[in-house]
């Protein structure tokens, strides 16, 4: 039976969490807002943990849903859920409930994913990728002065969903192919998921194992994913999971592959007839997709549930090549916000540019300013990631510019990386809102700039068609390339396409 719990919103109380994708919709509790964390995840990470500025936080210990309306909370769920209180701020609630509930693992995923840009073939080669194509895409990077970091070889590669063996006509030389990459300086990722193609020789025989999920007629349940029809590894099944180590683990051992791309494991998927080894849920089953993949040390995740404090990175899912709040440029700060106040710390912005391929596909309209302005929003995330070539779309300008930006990010990696191994003790987020380090000063809305860490202020431009912006200064002495600035104080200050607006906190 499930239960119900109302609180009643404080003067000046905003709460934050549940879905990253919601977040260019934090803080939440002005406007009537409902979510149910069993059906709702929007290809995202999402936590069962709601946090606000008042020192007050909820975690349940099942997926519960959550309204606001009338500047009530309501949370109901089948478990009792934990409420704080007493914490004072927004970061106190955080810490207090991180330590009891998601406490940080003590590691931190590959270190090159933080301090070197990566490089994603997925814009370039869709479900084309080949030896001699990546090759060619890893000189290119070089070539046009941006530095060598983790490259991941997308979808396709492989003969088969399931199969994972590399496609003997795509990729005729693959230990060779992979040592080329290792010579020019790029540890290789692939791409790899949850989902056994019905027609292939391993699915019949993983089906005879019993390491596919089932209906309760007794057939291998068949979903509908976006690239088409398969079954789906039990991960329930201790077999199951022996299994698909056997075979990633193999590509490590035969072919120096460094890590893995965990596309899929999204709920959404989940239905009500399914028959798996032990009883469990669509949420669970994306937990347990991601608890199997924090084993390998390169390895990046789009959907998670309760996951926070973990050795994963986290990218953002699939942007559109468009400026708007939802679904694109405006939305990368929000939602990177939204993940590291969930525990989700190590954060990825998608491709820049944009990873729904659709919008590459015959399109003659690319906006140049746009790819830009999202390379300097990605650039002091604490991961950012190439996938369509900016040499090849772009002019020179242009194209200087996301080269500028590549090189501030390795510049700043020592940073970044100072930051992730502090995550990975105290659970803090890497980039975090301006209310989460200073509190209580009237920045609870402001969700277009943010800190990296608590001293270095970010201060993109998300809108198209300007050459400046207002930024929001703090207390204190602010030093960027355009001079020292006293805070607190609001200032606009030029930003013309050359230039990301970012700013280090003296004194401390």
């Amino acid at each position: 039976m499930r239960q119900s719990k109302e609180i009643k919103l404080l003067d000046g109380e905003y709460w934050w969490g549940g879905i990253a994708a919601d977040g260019y919709r934090m803080p939440m509790g002005d406007e009537e807002l409902h979510r149910d964390l069993r059906t709702d995840q929007f290809s995202n990470q999402t936590a069962p943990f709601l946090v606000s500025n008042k020192g007050r936080y909820i975690y349940g210990f099942d997926p519960f849903s959550y309204t606001f309306q009338n500047r009530v909370l309501t949370v109901e769920s089948e478990q009792e859920v934990a409420v704080g209180e007493g914490y004072g701020t927004l970061r106190g609630a955080y810490r207090a409930a991180a330590e009891k509930y998601f406490p940080a693992c003590g590691r931190i995923p590959g270190e090159l994913l933080f301090t070197a840009p990566q490089y994603n073939a997925w814009i370039e080669m869709m479900y084309e990728p080949t030896g001699d194509k990546m090759a060619a895409y890893a000189n290119a990077i070089l070539e046009n002065g941006m530095p060598a970091g983790v490259i991941m070889i997308d979808d396709n590669w492989q003969e088969d969903y399931g199969v994972w063996e590399f496609h003997a006509g795509r990729f005729p030389e693959p230990k060779k192919t992979v040592d080329t990459l290792h010579q020019l300086g790029f540890p290789v990722m692939l791409w790899v998921c949850n989902y056994i193609s019905p027609d292939s020789y391993t699915f019949r025989e993983l089906e005879k194992l019993g390491y596919l999920i089932k209906t309760k007629a007794g057939d291998s349940a068949i979903v509908h994913w976006w690239n088409g029809y398969s079954g789906i590894l039990d991960l329930t099944n201790p077999g199951a999971v022996a299994w698909l180590k056997g075979r990633l683990d193999g590509l490590m051992e035969t072919y120096g592959i460094d890590g893995f791309k965990f596309d899929a494991g999204d709920p959404d998927v989940f239905a009500d007839d399914f028959v798996t080894h032990r009883p469990t849920s669509g949420t669970e089953y994306c937990k347990l997709w991601a608890q199997f993949g924090e084993q390998y040390a390169f390895n990046e995740y789009r959907a998670c549930y309760d996951m926070g404090g973990r050795a994963l990175g986290q990218r953002l899912c699939d942007k559109r090549h468009s400026w708007d709040e939802v679904n694109g440029v405006a939305s990368l700060v929000p939602n990177g916000l939204a993940q590291g106040i969930m525990g989700y710390a190590y954060s990825c912005p998608d491709m820049i540019g944009g990873g729904e391929f659709s919008c590459f596909l015959d399109n003659p309209d690319l906006d140049e300013d746009l790819i830009v302005r999202h390379a300097q929003c990605a650039a002091l995330f604490p991961m950012m990631q190439f996938s369509v070539s900016p040499w090849r779309i772009l002019d020179k300008e242009h194209l200087s510019c996301c080269v500028e930006v590549a090189k501030l990010h390795k510049e700043l990696g020592g940073e970044i990386l100072q930051l992730a191994h502090e995550a990975a003790k105290t659970g803090e987020p890497v980039m975090r809102y301006m209310e989460y380090v200073f509190p209580h000063c009237g920045y609870e809305k402001i969700t277009d700039q943010f800190m990296l860490g608590d001293n270095i202020l970010v201060a993109p431009v998300v809108t198209p068609d300007t050459d400046k912006r207002a930024v929001v200064f703090p207390a204190g002495a602010w030093r960027g390339a355009c001079g020292t600035i006293e805070g607190p104080c609001t200032k606009e200050l030029p930003a013309p396409i050359d230039t990301l607006l970012w700013f280090r906190r003296l004194g401390n």
